[in-house]
Order: structure tokens, then sequence, then C-alpha cells
């Protein structure tokens, strides 16, 4: 062959990253070496893969076509070199999950992944909904768990588990044992949400969208944990997962606000690219993620004792 995996690799940090000299951080090497990669990998035959605009790059037509061929031949290369070095794993996957996901549930799986097969590795990254949607979009991930809606084309999209959100405040909050809050008793509170871009706020609004007037919202948050302090600290109201709460609604230190009249009901997702080989990790990994969820109707009902 007159390419070397060496030369696909750094054509495949440089197209992830958008930048040569980012992809040559990401692979430990100069940025004269991984650019002399590129260039003798484009001189061989005789192509061009990028287009250069200023100091960054863009993928062109014939680009886009060989980054999903390399990206899978790096895959089964690496999955060749375990094999030879008497590994018994599934080599390495990179999964990128949503915040909710990701914090209760992901790591857990993951885990459990691990102790089955000692031998493989996963890098495991936590994002929001957008950020993993184009993750995965650019094969930066083998698998994408996610909590939002998905419309990308070149992406498949598996439901997976139901979830639901819920309105909550503190326990010394004037909305602790209210019956049910109505749209005037919501529209007068101050409101900790997350950002948008994420799945929770996308149903969130989604669910809010028929409520006449402006909510106030007084922080968005990126992380829930955060979320659950600020509202614990009384700064206002929020609405995160019910499996986000399980835990502080337990311990009664948080408090769920009824609202029956808004339909905060979603699903988990599974996402991969739609051109992607499936590789025996990604599917004993996602067979894995229904074996583990399996019996539950929704993800608060998770029959795991350790969740938190």
């Amino acid at each position: 062959m007159r390419y070397t995996l060496r030369q696909l690799a750094i054509f495949v940090a440089v197209a992830r990253n958008g930048s040569i000299s980012r992809a040559a951080e990401t692979l430990s090497m100069s940025q004269s070496a991984a650019s002399s990669g590129l260039a003798e990998l484009e001189r061989q035959f005789d192509v061009q893969l990028f287009d250069r605009v200023g100091k960054s790059v863009r993928l062109n037509e014939l680009g886009e076509r060989l980054l999903l061929r390399a990206v899978e031949f790096l895959g089964r290369a690496e999955d060749i070199e375990a094999l030879l070095r008497g590994q018994t794993g599934y080599g390495t996957l990179d999964i990128g999950a949503t915040l909710t996901i990701g914090n209760y549930l992901a790591t857990l799986i993951v885990a459990e992944f691990l102790q089955r097969h000692s031998d493989s590795r996963i890098r495991l990254g936590v994002h929001n909904t957008a950020t993993i949607i184009q993750q995965v979009a650019s094969f930066e991930l083998d698998l994408g768990l996610i909590e939002g809606k998905c419309q990308h084309a070149e992406l498949e999209v598996v439901p997976w588990l139901e979830d639901e959100l819920v309105v909550f405040c503190a326990p010394t909050h004037p909305l602790t044992g209210c019956t049910q809050a109505d749209e005037k008793t919501l529209l007068e509170q101050p409101w900790i949400l997350r950002e948008i871009g994420s799945g929770t706020r996308e149903t969130f609004d989604q669910a809010m969208r028929h409520v006449e007037g402006r909510l106030d919202v007084r922080l968005e948050l990126e992380h829930t944990e955060a979320i659950k302090r600020a509202v614990e600290s009384g700064l206002g109201v929020g609405c995160i997962s019910r499996l986000a709460l399980r835990e502080a609604f337990r311990r009664g230190s948080l408090v769920p606000v009824e609202t029956p009249w808004l339909d905060l009901r979603r699903r988990f997702h599974f996402l991969w690219h739609r051109r992607k080989f499936r590789t025996p990790g990604m599917r004993a990994f996602l067979e894995l993620c229904l074996e583990m969820t399996a019996g539950a109707r929704r993800s608060d009902e998770i029959a795991l004792s350790y969740i938190r």
C-alpha cells in the first residue's frame, strides 16, 4: 500500500479538529510532522483532501468520502493489534452521553462493561445534546446516548428508555405542599434551568410553549447538580429529570411540584452514524444498556440499587 496507518491517523485527526496544530496536539506530535504526513498522503495520490481557509482546514468532497473509510479502517487496525497482543476485549470505544444519562446512568453501564470485558477501553465524554450530535456526525464518537431529539439526516436514532422531567423546589419553598401549580403560579416563580442546546431545556420549552407569558429565568446552568444546589438554597424552582432527583426526593432535600397539565415526558435514544461500521464492541455495549435497564417503565424506576 502507498499509504500508512500514521498518515490516515493524521488525516482523521485534522478532519476532526479542523486544524493541523490541534490535530498534532491530540496525536502528541509536532505540527511540522503532522503537516508533512498529511502533505505526503496528498502528494502520493496527487489529490487535495481539504480546502484551506486561513489557518483552518475544511474537508472537501473527496475528504468527506475518505473520512468514513479511514475511521473504520483505523478501528479495525486497533482490533487487529489488540488480537495480536493477546487481548480478548473489544478495543477502545468512544462513547458520548448527555448530562443526565452521563452523570446518573452511563458511568454505571461503563463500569459494568469494563468489569465484564477487562481488556476493553472506553472514553466517555459528557456534553449537551447538540454537542453529542455534532461529535457523532463527525465520527469523533462511536455511540451517543442522548436525552433530546435528533433530526440529523446522517445519524441513526434508536429509542431506548422513557424519561420524565419534573418541576421541583426546596422543602421550605411556598410551593411545597401545593396540590397543583397552575400556569399563573409558575410564571410568578424565578427559574433555574439548563442551558439552550440541552435536551432537558428542549423538552421543558416544548412543554411550556402554550403558556402565555414570559418565565423569569434567573439562572441557566450546564450541570444538573448545580441546578439542584441552587434550588436547595432557595434561589427558585427548577425542572430536570426524575432520574437526577431520585435520591434528593428520597432524602427530602428537594420536593416535586405537581404539574399534571404539563407534558414533560421524553425518551432517551441511542445514536450512531448511518455509514459507520458497527463493531462487536458497539453491539455489546448497546446490548448491555438494554440489559441493565430492562423492565423499567421509566428511567427513575431502573432497578439499580446503586443509583444515587
